[in-house]
């Protein structure tokens, strides 16, 4: 029935409406540091030029970028030489930046909330997903690069 509501980029939208949020209720919580602004917005491009890289490289080798389907192709190349959930990186960068750009301090803290939630909600069952379907290939990459950065 819900079962759209149940990918990453709509906990993300989630987070960030949350952000706005705490933005409008509590204006008082602005610094009104204008650079600021800047960071939070490079934070966003990075983030989506993350998120990019990421899918560009699943799209490429011919693999899902859909959580919980099977892969058919491991990946280990391009970005996720560096991360092994570059997406999900991404994502975690677009909401920082957003608490940035919109001057909501506290919603900073929703940053690890997500990275935690989206841990336990997809990247854990992803990574068995792996190592079912690619053993110890996928468990030696699990050694050697960090799971976010």
């Amino acid at each position: 029935m819900l079962k759209w509501i149940d990918i990453p980029p709509s906990w993300l939208v989630a987070a960030l409406a949350l952000t706005w949020g705490l933005d409008r209720l509590f204006p008082s919580l602005a610094t009104g540091i204008a650079w600021l602004e800047w960071l939070g917005n490079a934070l966003v491009l990075a983030g989506l030029v993350t998120m990019a890289l990421g899918a560009w490289e699943l799209v490429r080798h011919h693999t899902t970028f859909i959580p919980r389907r099977v892969p058919t192709n491991f990946v280990r190349h391009g970005i996720y030489r560096l991360s092994r959930n570059p997406i999900y990186l991404g994502d975690a960068l677009v909401l920082a930046g957003a608490a940035l750009s919109w001057d909501v301090w506290p919603a900073l803290a929703l940053v690890p909330a997500f990275g935690w939630f989206i841990t336990r909600r997809f990247i854990l069952g992803e990574e068995d997903g792996l190592v079912a379907r690619f053993g110890d290939e996928a468990r030696a990459w699990f050694g050697s690069v960090r799971r976010w950065i």
